[in-house]
Protein backbone atom coordinates (compact mmCIF):
# COMPACT_ATOMS: atom_id res chain seq x y z
CA UNK A 1 0.00 0.00 0.00
CA UNK A 2 3.09 2.15 0.50
CA UNK A 3 4.67 2.08 -2.51
CA UNK A 4 1.45 2.33 -4.14
CA UNK A 5 0.27 5.56 -2.65
CA UNK A 6 4.08 6.86 -2.75
CA UNK A 7 4.12 5.97 -7.12
CA UNK A 8 0.76 7.77 -7.33
CA UNK A 9 1.84 10.92 -5.97
CA UNK A 10 5.56 11.03 -7.50
CA UNK A 11 4.00 10.01 -11.17
CA UNK A 12 1.37 12.65 -11.02
CA UNK A 13 1.46 16.28 -12.75
CA UNK A 14 -1.22 18.98 -12.24
CA UNK A 15 -3.43 19.56 -14.74
CA UNK A 16 -4.18 22.98 -16.21
CA UNK A 17 -7.40 24.40 -17.30
CA UNK A 18 -5.55 25.12 -20.94
CA UNK A 19 -4.11 21.68 -21.43
CA UNK A 20 -6.44 19.33 -23.68
CA UNK A 21 -5.14 15.81 -22.90
CA UNK A 22 -4.83 14.51 -19.04
CA UNK A 23 -1.16 15.21 -18.61
CA UNK A 24 -0.91 11.63 -16.62
CA UNK A 25 -2.17 8.50 -16.72
CA UNK A 26 -4.49 8.47 -13.82
CA UNK A 27 -5.76 12.10 -14.48
CA UNK A 28 -6.71 12.55 -10.58
CA UNK A 29 -4.59 14.77 -8.43
CA UNK A 30 -3.67 14.27 -4.68
CA UNK A 31 -3.06 16.74 -2.29
CA UNK A 32 -1.63 13.75 0.00
CA UNK A 33 -0.77 10.47 1.04
CA UNK A 34 -3.71 10.37 2.98
CA UNK A 35 -6.49 12.23 0.46
CA UNK A 36 -4.19 9.44 -2.19
CA UNK A 37 -5.11 6.54 0.75
CA UNK A 38 -8.83 7.80 0.95
CA UNK A 39 -9.54 8.71 -2.99
CA UNK A 40 -7.98 5.44 -4.51
CA UNK A 41 -10.00 3.32 -1.80
CA UNK A 42 -13.49 5.15 -2.73
CA UNK A 43 -12.25 4.78 -6.54
CA UNK A 44 -11.38 0.90 -6.66
CA UNK A 45 -11.95 -0.32 -3.33
CA UNK A 46 -9.46 -2.36 -0.67
CA UNK A 47 -7.33 -4.14 -3.65
CA UNK A 48 -6.33 -0.89 -5.42
CA UNK A 49 -4.30 -0.03 -1.88
CA UNK A 50 -2.88 -3.31 -2.56
CA UNK A 51 -2.15 -2.95 -6.88
CA UNK A 52 0.81 -4.44 -8.50
CA UNK A 53 1.81 -6.16 -4.82
CA UNK A 54 2.99 -9.69 -6.15
CA UNK A 55 5.26 -7.94 -8.20
CA UNK A 56 6.59 -5.61 -5.53
CA UNK A 57 7.15 -8.89 -3.27
CA UNK A 58 8.59 -10.47 -6.25
CA UNK A 59 11.10 -7.30 -6.79
CA UNK A 60 11.83 -7.30 -2.86
CA UNK A 61 12.66 -10.62 -2.92
CA UNK A 62 14.95 -10.69 -6.13
CA UNK A 63 16.43 -7.28 -5.56
CA UNK A 64 17.81 -8.35 -1.95
CA UNK A 65 18.84 -12.15 -3.35
CA UNK A 66 20.81 -10.33 -6.37
CA UNK A 67 22.48 -7.53 -4.17
CA UNK A 68 23.69 -10.21 -1.63
CA UNK A 69 24.84 -12.89 -4.06
CA UNK A 70 26.98 -10.16 -5.96
CA UNK A 71 27.92 -8.20 -2.75
CA UNK A 72 29.54 -11.76 -1.34
CA UNK A 73 31.25 -12.54 -5.07
CA UNK A 74 32.78 -8.60 -5.71
CA UNK A 75 33.66 -8.98 -2.12
CA UNK A 76 35.28 -12.27 -2.54
CA UNK A 77 36.67 -11.02 -5.56
CA UNK A 78 38.32 -8.21 -3.92
CA UNK A 79 39.82 -10.03 -1.13
CA UNK A 80 41.28 -12.74 -3.33
CA UNK A 81 42.74 -9.80 -5.59
CA UNK A 82 45.21 -8.27 -2.68
CA UNK A 83 48.62 -10.02 -1.83
CA UNK A 84 47.48 -9.68 2.01
CA UNK A 85 44.19 -10.44 2.57
CA UNK A 86 42.32 -8.06 5.30
CA UNK A 87 38.56 -6.79 6.04
CA UNK A 88 38.14 -4.03 3.75
CA UNK A 89 37.59 -0.56 5.40
CA UNK A 90 34.46 1.45 5.35
CA UNK A 91 35.20 3.66 2.62
CA UNK A 92 35.90 0.15 0.23
CA UNK A 93 32.86 -1.75 1.85
CA UNK A 94 30.36 1.19 0.83
CA UNK A 95 32.45 0.74 -2.60
CA UNK A 96 31.83 -2.72 -2.76
CA UNK A 97 28.16 -2.29 -2.08
CA UNK A 98 27.26 0.19 -4.52
CA UNK A 99 29.22 -1.80 -7.49
CA UNK A 100 26.97 -5.24 -5.96
CA UNK A 101 23.59 -2.60 -5.73
CA UNK A 102 24.46 -1.76 -9.60
CA UNK A 103 25.29 -5.18 -10.99
CA UNK A 104 21.62 -6.47 -9.32
CA UNK A 105 20.07 -3.29 -10.66
CA UNK A 106 20.72 -4.66 -13.73
CA UNK A 107 18.98 -8.33 -13.43
CA UNK A 108 16.10 -6.87 -11.37
CA UNK A 109 14.44 -3.56 -13.09
CA UNK A 110 12.28 -5.30 -15.28
CA UNK A 111 10.44 -6.41 -11.99
CA UNK A 112 10.26 -2.32 -11.23
CA UNK A 113 9.51 -1.42 -14.61
CA UNK A 114 6.56 -4.24 -14.56
CA UNK A 115 4.94 -3.08 -11.07
CA UNK A 116 5.52 0.22 -11.82
CA UNK A 117 3.22 0.51 -14.61
CA UNK A 118 0.71 -2.01 -12.51
CA UNK A 119 0.42 0.70 -9.76
CA UNK A 120 -0.02 3.64 -12.05
CA UNK A 121 -3.04 1.73 -14.15
CA UNK A 122 -6.07 3.57 -14.41
CA UNK A 123 -9.31 1.98 -13.26
CA UNK A 124 -10.65 -0.33 -16.04
CA UNK A 125 -7.26 -1.06 -17.52
CA UNK A 126 -5.76 -3.48 -14.51
CA UNK A 127 -3.64 -6.14 -16.18
CA UNK A 128 -1.39 -8.90 -14.05
CA UNK A 129 2.46 -9.07 -14.24
CA UNK A 130 2.59 -11.12 -17.42
CA UNK A 131 0.16 -9.00 -19.26
CA UNK A 132 1.76 -6.12 -17.91
CA UNK A 133 5.11 -7.38 -19.02
CA UNK A 134 3.93 -8.16 -22.61
CA UNK A 135 2.48 -4.53 -22.85
CA UNK A 136 6.12 -2.86 -22.43
CA UNK A 137 7.55 -5.64 -24.63
CA UNK A 138 4.87 -4.66 -27.69
CA UNK A 139 5.62 -0.98 -26.82
CA UNK A 140 7.57 0.81 -29.12
CA UNK A 141 10.94 0.39 -26.47
CA UNK A 142 10.82 -3.04 -27.19
CA UNK A 143 12.43 -5.56 -24.75
CA UNK A 144 14.87 -2.67 -23.81
CA UNK A 145 11.32 -1.28 -22.74
CA UNK A 146 12.04 -3.59 -19.45
CA UNK A 147 14.97 -2.21 -18.19
CA UNK A 148 13.53 1.76 -18.55
CA UNK A 149 15.51 3.95 -15.66
CA UNK A 150 18.68 1.89 -15.31
CA UNK A 151 20.47 5.11 -15.79
CA UNK A 152 18.69 6.91 -12.47
CA UNK A 153 18.83 3.30 -10.77
CA UNK A 154 22.25 3.22 -11.29
CA UNK A 155 22.84 6.39 -9.98
CA UNK A 156 20.68 6.01 -6.69
CA UNK A 157 22.88 3.22 -5.22
CA UNK A 158 24.63 6.01 -3.76
CA UNK A 159 22.08 6.51 -1.72
CA UNK A 160 23.13 4.26 1.57
CA UNK A 161 26.68 5.63 0.81
CA UNK A 162 25.18 9.34 1.64
CA UNK A 163 23.22 7.93 4.28
CA UNK A 164 26.70 6.28 6.16
CA UNK A 165 28.61 9.45 5.53
CA UNK A 166 25.76 11.51 6.93
CA UNK A 167 25.78 9.69 9.72
CA UNK A 168 29.20 9.73 10.79
CA UNK A 169 29.51 13.62 9.83
CA UNK A 170 26.40 14.55 12.32
CA UNK A 171 27.69 12.12 15.02
CA UNK A 172 30.97 14.37 15.39
CA UNK A 173 28.86 17.32 14.98
CA UNK A 174 25.88 16.73 17.51
CA UNK A 175 27.81 13.96 19.77
CA UNK A 176 31.25 14.73 19.76
CA UNK A 177 33.76 12.36 21.90
CA UNK A 178 30.92 9.91 22.47
CA UNK A 179 32.43 6.40 21.35
CA UNK A 180 28.69 4.82 22.38
CA UNK A 181 25.45 6.81 21.87
CA UNK A 182 21.88 5.98 23.76
CA UNK A 183 19.17 4.28 21.58
CA UNK A 184 17.11 7.65 21.07
CA UNK A 185 20.47 9.48 19.99
CA UNK A 186 21.38 6.68 17.56
CA UNK A 187 17.73 6.85 16.10
CA UNK A 188 17.67 10.61 15.69
CA UNK A 189 21.02 10.18 13.84
CA UNK A 190 19.47 7.69 11.36
CA UNK A 191 16.74 9.44 10.84
CA UNK A 192 18.25 12.56 9.70
CA UNK A 193 20.96 10.99 8.03
CA UNK A 194 18.40 9.12 5.73
CA UNK A 195 15.87 12.62 5.40
CA UNK A 196 19.30 14.25 3.92
CA UNK A 197 20.14 11.02 1.66
CA UNK A 198 16.06 10.72 0.61
CA UNK A 199 15.75 14.90 -0.07
CA UNK A 200 19.11 14.94 -2.02
CA UNK A 201 18.10 11.71 -4.50
CA UNK A 202 14.42 12.48 -4.47
CA UNK A 203 14.01 14.34 -7.76
CA UNK A 204 15.90 10.81 -9.47
CA UNK A 205 13.43 8.68 -7.38
CA UNK A 206 10.73 10.93 -9.27
CA UNK A 207 12.53 10.70 -12.27
CA UNK A 208 12.95 7.05 -12.43
CA UNK A 209 9.09 6.40 -11.56
CA UNK A 210 8.22 8.86 -14.72
CA UNK A 211 10.21 6.83 -17.10
CA UNK A 212 8.55 3.54 -15.84
CA UNK A 213 5.02 4.15 -15.78
CA UNK A 214 3.25 4.50 -18.82
CA UNK A 215 3.35 7.60 -21.36
CA UNK A 216 0.40 10.04 -20.10
CA UNK A 217 -2.36 10.77 -22.87
CA UNK A 218 -0.44 14.45 -23.94
CA UNK A 219 2.45 13.10 -24.87
CA UNK A 220 0.69 10.74 -27.14
CA UNK A 221 1.83 7.81 -26.48
CA UNK A 222 5.72 8.87 -26.66
CA UNK A 223 7.72 7.33 -23.94
CA UNK A 224 9.81 9.80 -22.19
CA UNK A 225 13.78 8.66 -23.48
CA UNK A 226 15.88 9.73 -20.38
CA UNK A 227 14.99 11.09 -16.74
CA UNK A 228 16.39 14.49 -17.94
CA UNK A 229 13.07 14.73 -20.06
CA UNK A 230 11.33 13.80 -17.42
CA UNK A 231 12.63 16.21 -15.00
CA UNK A 232 11.62 18.72 -17.73
CA UNK A 233 8.66 17.67 -18.29
CA UNK A 234 7.71 18.12 -14.65
CA UNK A 235 9.04 21.53 -14.27
CA UNK A 236 7.51 22.90 -17.70
CA UNK A 237 3.78 21.93 -16.06
CA UNK A 238 4.45 22.13 -12.29
CA UNK A 239 7.92 23.93 -11.10
CA UNK A 240 10.85 22.55 -9.28
CA UNK A 241 9.50 21.91 -6.71
CA UNK A 242 7.07 19.52 -8.18
CA UNK A 243 10.48 17.50 -8.37
CA UNK A 244 10.03 16.42 -4.92
CA UNK A 245 6.50 15.41 -4.45
CA UNK A 246 5.50 11.91 -2.93
CA UNK A 247 8.42 12.62 -0.09
CA UNK A 248 6.53 12.55 2.79
CA UNK A 249 5.85 9.07 2.17
CA UNK A 250 8.96 8.22 1.15
CA UNK A 251 10.49 10.13 4.00
CA UNK A 252 8.35 8.53 6.74
CA UNK A 253 9.41 5.01 5.54
CA UNK A 254 13.00 5.81 5.24
CA UNK A 255 13.08 7.47 8.51
CA UNK A 256 11.62 4.81 10.93
CA UNK A 257 13.44 2.00 8.76
CA UNK A 258 16.57 3.70 9.08
CA UNK A 259 16.67 4.98 12.46
CA UNK A 260 15.55 1.65 13.60
CA UNK A 261 18.61 0.31 12.17
CA UNK A 262 20.93 2.27 12.84
CA UNK A 263 19.61 2.23 17.06
CA UNK A 264 19.87 -1.44 16.39
CA UNK A 265 23.59 -1.64 14.79
CA UNK A 266 24.72 0.47 18.11
CA UNK A 267 23.07 -1.77 20.78
CA UNK A 268 24.56 -5.03 18.88
CA UNK A 269 27.73 -3.29 18.45
CA UNK A 270 27.45 -3.06 22.88
CA UNK A 271 26.89 -5.98 22.82
CA UNK A 272 29.41 -7.90 20.55
CA UNK A 273 32.35 -5.89 22.39
CA UNK A 274 30.68 -7.14 26.65
CA UNK A 275 30.27 -10.69 24.62
CA UNK A 276 33.76 -10.71 23.24
CA UNK A 277 35.33 -8.97 26.87
CA UNK A 278 33.28 -12.30 28.43
CA UNK A 279 34.68 -14.91 25.78
CA UNK A 280 38.20 -13.35 26.84
CA UNK A 281 37.66 -13.77 30.32
CA UNK A 282 36.49 -16.91 30.55
CA UNK A 283 39.28 -18.06 27.77
CA UNK A 284 42.16 -16.45 30.40
CA UNK A 285 40.40 -18.19 33.38
CA UNK A 286 40.72 -21.54 31.66
CA UNK A 287 43.99 -20.81 31.05
CA UNK A 288 45.17 -19.90 34.17
CA UNK A 289 43.59 -23.15 35.43
CA UNK A 290 45.20 -25.16 33.04
CA UNK A 291 48.83 -23.36 34.23
CA UNK A 292 47.80 -24.20 38.11
CA UNK A 293 46.81 -27.94 37.11
CA UNK A 294 49.85 -27.66 34.93
CA UNK A 295 52.14 -26.14 38.29
CA UNK A 296 50.61 -28.50 40.74
CA UNK A 297 51.29 -31.99 38.81
CA UNK A 298 54.55 -30.69 38.36
CA UNK A 299 55.47 -30.26 42.02
CA UNK A 300 54.13 -33.51 42.68
CA UNK A 301 55.98 -35.06 39.73
CA UNK A 302 59.70 -33.49 40.60
CA UNK A 303 59.78 -35.18 44.48
CA UNK A 304 59.86 -38.66 42.66
CA UNK A 305 62.41 -37.64 39.64
CA UNK A 306 64.36 -36.62 42.92
CA UNK A 307 64.52 -39.92 44.38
Amino acid sequence: MDRRVKTRLQVQVKRKKSDQEPLTTNDAHYTSSLDAIKRIFEDEGIMGLYSGINGSLLGVTSTNFAYFYWYSTIRSVYLSSQAIPKSPGTAMELSLGAAAGAVAQVFTIPVSVITTRQQTQPKGDKKGLLDTGREVVLSDDGWTGLWRGLKASLVLVVNPAITYGAYQRLRVFLFPGRANLRPWESFLLGAMSKALATIATQPLIVAKVGLQSRPPPARQGRPFKSFIEVMSYIIEHEGPLALFKGLAPQLTKGIIVQGLLMMTKERLEILFIILFAYLRRVRDSKLQQLANTAAVRAKEVMPIVAR
